[in-house]
């Protein structure tokens, strides 16, 4: 685990917030809620929350369980990019094949749809995902 500086920690922090809030705007209406874990880089979750208007909740320490979808996505991502990669040595063009691998690739948990086929399902009968 990297330990940083209050001050880099607290810039990291804002800048993934104001990320995240850039990405899901176009989808706000159909945001329920957010879980994500307790990692310095959610530090700034009050203004997600408040930017979204939901809710963040936070998984429990060392409960991997909690985030089931998203652990095993990392599992696959583990496929293309091994642990302890140099994220900075990948390219644009790289993680993006592999973002859309992932996103046309069917899930079991999902009935063998894909998880692009499930978001735009979602957006289309407004409803919430549940796993």
């Amino acid at each position: 685990m990297r330990v940083c500086s209050a001050l880099v920690c607290r810039n990291v922090a804002k800048a993934v917030a104001r990320l995240v809030v850039q990405l899901l705007r176009p989808f706000e209406k159909h945001i329920l809620s957010i879980t994500t874990d307790n990692g310095t880089e959610f530090a700034d979750h009050k203004y997600i929350a408040h930017m979204l208007h939901t809710k963040v909740f936070f998984a429990h320490p060392y409960s991997s369980r909690e985030k089931g979808f998203v652990e095993n996505t990392n599992k696959l991502i583990r496929q293309y990019i091994p642990k302890n990669s140099d994220f900075s040595s990948l390219s644009d063009d790289f993680i993006l094949h592999v973002q859309t691998q992932l996103n046309l690739r069917p899930r079991k948990l999902l009935n063998f749809y894909t998880p692009k086929q499930i978001f735009l399902l979602s957006l289309h009968n407004s409803v919430a995902l549940r796993s």
